[in-house]
């Protein structure tokens, strides 16, 4: 969920929040904010198979325990996105034991994320996969997302690059740390000739970053495959990122999508 954190963001922003909006906050119990993360983990991961975010058995979200802090909930490995339920998540320490679930842990998923959330204390959810245009633009030598319009000003001086073993499957935590250093304090990372992680201050936040990145890379490259985009200018480009790139408006946009994903079928809350 979103915490405190995000509101006093979108404050510190100028940013007002529209009467009515409802803002979700920690849960009560530290049972609920698990079972909160964990649907949404598994609902994400649904959500990104029907956009076609699979590739064979790439790809990984992650959730921190909101208990154990230095463990988190994702996906086993080789388990279809789009049949995904809470049940099968499992829950993976930092050292890389698997403490809760029965299916097995794809090592590239730790590498990453244990990385991420170890140097990220704020981040709650980390997202990636190998999204076709995602992948395709990191494969352009030392290019990040460009404000080539509005909806790209989201991602605004907020997307880092790594190109520390670009095209290397990361089989290690030392190639996690890289990405993790080179993510800094950002929402975003392309790392080379690899594809797309972001991260958010809820699963809803990283799962849109990640959607919305897709797109922006997937709308440059089709720019700039027939021409030189025009950039957006730095104060209509900045005014936008303040408006659509803080954490409660990355939880918002997510919220349509969800709301989909229940209308057609709620089956993968199991837990």
């Amino acid at each position: 969920m979103t915490d405190v954190s995000a509101k006093d963001e979108a404050a510190d922003a100028g940013i007002e929040i529209p009467e009515g909006l409802d803002i979700p906050t920690e849960a009560a119990t530290v049972e609920a904010e698990r079972h909160e993360r964990k649907l949404k983990l598994a609902g994400a991961l649904r959500i990104f198979g029907r956009f076609g975010f699979s590739e064979g058995v790439a790809g990984h979200i992650t959730a921190r325990d909101p208990e154990l802090t230095d463990h988190f909930w994702v996906n086993p490995f080789g388990k279809s996105f789009r049949q995904m339920k809470m049940s099968d998540l499992i829950l993976v320490s930092h050292a890389g034991d698997v403490v809760e679930g029965s299916g097995a842990l794809n090592n590239a998923a730790f590498a990453i994320h244990s990385q991420i959330h170890e140097a990220r204390p704020d981040v709650v959810a980390a997202a990636h996969s190998h999204s076709l245009y995602g992948k395709t633009f990191s494969s352009l030598a030392g290019k990040t997302i460009d404000p080539i319009t509005q909806d790209a000003c989201m991602f605004y001086n907020d997307v880092a690059l790594c190109a520390d073993e670009g095209g290397a499957i990361v089989a290690t935590t030392d190639g996690g740390a890289a990405i993790a250093r080179s993510l800094g304090d950002k929402k975003a990372v392309v790392h080379q000739n690899h594809g797309l992680i972001t991260v958010g201050q809820s699963v809803d936040e990283a799962a849109w970053w990640f959607i919305a990145l897709e797109r922006a890379c997937q709308s440059q490259l089709l720019a700039e495959s027939v021409g030189t985009p025009t950039h957006v200018p730095h104060e209509a480009a900045q005014f936008s990122y303040d408006q659509s790139g803080h954490s409660i408006a990355g939880w918002f946009q997510f919220q349509p999508i969800w709301e989909d994903l229940l209308a057609e079928s709620d089956e993968f809350i199991d837990e």
